[in-house]
């Protein structure tokens, strides 16, 4: 067969190929097709190269960023705010009331009142109740999670301060901090079902459910102090030398390590194990609150002058701080949605304190009524 080739309005016939002529043309079509592959991988593979470069700069390079803030308003301080993730919701002590906020709208739902010198919330979902600690009364409020209404009000001990909620157990642990003592309450039932004697001021605290565990930051004996969530008694006293006046504290149950924050500036990773100090990092100063990312394996240190400092736990023995992000003055404690990963930082705007007379100690500045919000932070 001929194929025809327009060429000065004539058609030219191409000479047949002998086989040795076709074997070579074939060759070179295949080299030709080797080399093009070639070039293809090696263009893919210097693209992947890139982007995966890129993906270790963002994810070494601030890991997390400022998204956006919610206003609460109202006049007095704030202090522990906890977050119930598949309700959407965030509650956050605010002097004399609990503030709901709707993670969703990223706006406040309502609020939860006559809670007088209120330090925590908790809802325990199963219950459909929340238990608020507070303080000036040494009671705990019982509260409807639909209604917010406040249902009945138990007896504590002495300045209750944090809580906790085992949902394996459905106890709720109040701690209080004046009485060096753990209120265990029946959720469901809503009564206490147990006191138990601690060997100092109690902070914040983290439950352990698989484990049977409670672990709690003594204050002002720098030690974690471990309950049996069973037995309802301390088992275990662990120094955290050279970690002191330990606050926040979060846990990675899988690896068997706890994060607790101390105010000599530095989170110190403990194994829950043997109740050991495996790891430290340094961080800011006026820390309070702690949290811990299960997914990213991040930890995180919210301090009173303005940082988060936030560590990566590389491996059970080692902890790096990969990030210190600057949130604002006064943003001191701090909860973590672990759907979104977003954190949450309470802070306001301060009027400057007076000056002091000669020989007297500074004031504290004062908050300006109003100006409260929520930092809202998440990753890039």
């Amino acid at each position: 067969m001929q194929l025809g080739n327009e060429e000065g309005g004539k058609t030219a016939a191409k000479v047949p190929r002998t086989n040795e002529e076709s074997a070579t043309v074939a060759t070179c079509a295949g080299r030709e097709t080797v080399i093009m592959s070639r070039m293809r991988f090696r263009i893919l593979f210097a693209v992947l190269c890139a982007l995966g470069l890129q993906n270790a700069v963002g994810a070494g390079d601030g890991q997390y960023k400022f998204l956006n803030e919610i206003p609460i308003g109202g006049e007095g301080g704030w202090d522990i705010l906890t977050v119930d993730s598949p309700a959407h919701r965030l509650y956050l002590s605010h002097a004399t009331k609990v503030v709901v906020v709707d993670l969703e709208k990223n706006a406040v739902a309502g609020e939860i009142t006559d809670t007088p010198g209120v330090h925590g919330f908790v809802a325990a979902p199963e219950a459909g109740l929340g238990f608020s600690t507070n303080g000036k009364e040494n009671k705990v409020s019982v509260v409807d999670l639909k209604t917010l209404k406040t249902i009945s009000k138990l007896d504590s001990g002495e300045g209750p301060d944090a809580v906790v909620y085992d949902p394996k157990r459905g106890e709720v642990y109040v701690f209080n901090h004046k009485g060096n003592s753990a209120t265990v309450i029946d959720a469901k039932a809503a009564k206490v079902v147990a006191t138990i004697a601690l060997g100092g001021s109690p902070e914040f605290a983290a439950v352990d459910s698989g484990a049977g565990r409670v672990y709690i930051n003594i204050e002002d004996k720098s030690e974690v102090e471990v309950i049996d969530a069973v037995k309802h008694e301390v088992t275990a006293h662990w120094p955290l030398a050279p970690g002191e006046e330990p606050s926040g504290i979060a846990l990675d149950a899988a690896h068997h390590r706890l994060f607790t924050t101390c105010h000599n500036k530095m989170m110190e990773m403990v194994d829950t194990e043997s109740g050991k100090v495996a790891g430290s990092v340094p961080i800011g100063t006026g820390v309070d609150g702690a949290a811990f990312d299960d997914a990213s394996q991040l930890a995180f240190a919210s301090c009173g002058d303005g940082t988060t400092t936030i560590a990566k736990e590389e491996s059970p023995d080692k902890l790096t701080v990969v990030q210190t992000l600057q949130t604002a003055r006064g943003a001191r404690t701090i909860t973590i949605d672990p759907a979104t990963h977003r954190i949450y930082l309470p802070t306001a705007q301060f009027q400057p304190a007076p000056s002091p007379s000669p020989g007297a100690s500074p004031g504290r500045p004062t908050i300006i009524p109003n100006t409260q919000k929520l930092l809202v932070y998440g990753p890039q």
